[in-house]
């Protein structure tokens, strides 16, 4: 969609484009109803919609319609009529729980922490296309979900910084131990070591049996293009889990326990070689030019392209309860030139 062009009117529901810093959002409320009156099945709507909405998603990057869904059930069945089946969340990185099918409570992090803007499950081998967030009660204050578009970010990086990411790409670091983050129990949702042994061999994940539990090493790309605006997007976790990201009082007490390769979490370049501090600070202050966050109401259902917009989550007081589901697996293929690409049956007839 062009910068100044308006989004289409869908039924009942009229459409504004928010945003700053180069990061925008589509937002849609019912035409003159008020808050909370009834305007027909959302289902309905999104079925009758969804090209219009797949478009939106696939070139502003995230749709954001008010006082929609009112119940896990129902984000269900609208994540399914737009995404197709739901996913599960496996190889897990921060904790979250179950609600009822294929939708779980967001990251269960203390109220007072900051979740670094991300795009989710951008250090695996297979990750979501979109993401389904729905408000079900909204934080006293603060508690938004920040969104930041990964084109603008990479455009905000200078191209030293880039082109060194583009050829060594990431290596994530991970050790698992108990009462130090998910357990290996929990990230891969087995007590079956064979088990893990078989999902890493498939998914090109070195992984170590220690006397604590385990390690794991996985490889992948920095930058992916994207086959439908041909893009490239800064896609990956590396300013996530570089240990710079952790509180100093913190990242000095872990260090002097661990060895820097048995930290908890972190990363570096994909030969092995470290990530410096400044240049994770660079990645920071990128994400930090082009976010955008809007603050939640019952009833909000936001839509996300998950290849084309990050996420976070701000501190909040008082109780919040924002759940998601997730639906299309991506992967990412190499092409002749080297180039990594998205890659996955839902962005075939995109390339």
């Amino acid at each position: 969609m062009p910068q100044d062009t308006s989004p289409p009117v869908l039924g009942s529901y009229t459409g504004r484009i928010e945003g700053s810093g180069g990061t925008r959002l589509v937002v849609y409320e019912a035409s003159g109803m008020q808050p909370g009156t009834e305007c027909g099945r959302i289902e309905d709507w999104v079925v009758e919609h969804g090209a219009a909405l797949t478009g939106l998603l696939d070139t502003v990057g995230a749709v954001l319609v008010r006082d929609c869904v009112h119940s896990p059930e129902q984000l269900s069945e609208v994540a399914r009529h737009v995404g197709g089946e739901l996913l599960s969340y496996t190889e897990r990185s921060t904790p979250r729980s179950a609600v009822s099918g294929g939708v779980y409570t967001s990251t269960e992090y203390p109220a007072s922490e900051t979740i670094t803007q991300h795009n989710e499950s951008a250090y695996a081998s297979v990750f979501p296309h979109r993401l389904f967030f729905a408000c079900f009660r909204s934080a006293e204050t603060g508690g938004e979900t920040p969104l930041a578009d990964v084109r603008e970010v990479t455009r905000r990086l200078p191209s030293d910084l880039l082109d060194r990411f583009r050829k060594l790409g990431i290596a994530y670091h991970r050790s698992y131990r108990e009462g130090m983050g998910l357990t290996w129990q929990e990230t891969f949702q087995t007590e079956d070591r064979a088990e893990v042994e078989r999902y890493c061999a498939e998914r090109g994940i070195d992984l170590t049996w220690t006397d604590y539990g385990l390690r794991t090493l996985q490889c992948g790309p920095a930058l992916v293009t994207d086959p439908g605006t041909g893009e490239e997007c800064w896609f990956n976790q590396a300013h996530l889990f570089h240990v710079s990201n952790l509180p100093a009082a913190t990242r000095e007490a872990l260090g002097e326990l661990f060895p820097e390769e048995e930290m908890p979490r972190n990363a570096t370049y994909g030969d092995g070689s470290p990530i410096s501090d400044e240049e994770m600070d660079r990645v920071r202050e990128a994400f930090g030019a082009c976010t955008y966050a809007f603050p939640w109401q019952r009833g909000d259902l936001m839509v996300v392209n998950n290849l084309l917009q990050s996420h976070g989550r701000r501190p909040y007081t008082g109780e919040r309860r924002t759940l998601v589901a997730m639906t299309g697996q991506v992967t990412v293929a190499r092409r002749a030139d080297g180039a990594a690409v998205f890659d996955g049956p839902v962005l075939a007839d995109r390339a």
